[in-house]
């Protein structure tokens, strides 16, 4: 490896040992700090139906009680496939119902009650701390 070579691979590999800690370990990971906007009429509720995101995609509708607001923006840059990770999560965990067999599917822990809720502050942390570490990786390294 000639013209600093080297040193190129060894900040892609500190990425990589980044992006594994933090890809492995998002469930310990403190959620992202976003602000919860609870109504005042209603009683406090982490349990999901089937969240949404605002026309702005700043906010996450829980249900009723509970709006999780400031998303940033650099969360949709970290996609999977052709969707980001909190779409995927926003898509995934929603009561459903099989049409056929009328199987309920619930993502809802009773155990956990606000899993769900964590697990969004999660990935939204995940989302822009992996968008931060490969935007700071080297442009030109050829």
């Amino acid at each position: 490896m000639l013209g600093g070579g080297y040193e190129r691979f060894n900040e892609f590999a500190a990425a990589g040992k980044k992006l594994a800690a933090l890809h492995l370990d998002y469930e310990k990971l403190e959620p992202y700090p976003l602000k919860w906007l609870e109504a005042d009429d209603i009683p406090l509720s982490y349990r999901v139906q089937k969240m949404r995101l605002s026309p702005d995609k700043k906010n996450i509708i829980v249900n009723d009680s509970l709006t999780l607001a400031g998303i940033p923006p650099e969360v949709y840059n970290y996609r999977l496939g052709n969707r980001s990770a909190l779409d995927w999560v926003i898509d995934q965990y929603q009561i459903t119902e099989d049409k056929r067999s009328g199987i309920k599917s619930d993502p809802n822990r009773e155990d956990d009650p606000d899993y769900i809720v964590r697990l969004v502050g999660q990935v939204v942390r995940v989302s822009v701390d992996t968008v931060a570490i490969v935007n700071a990786l080297p442009k030109n390294y050829a």
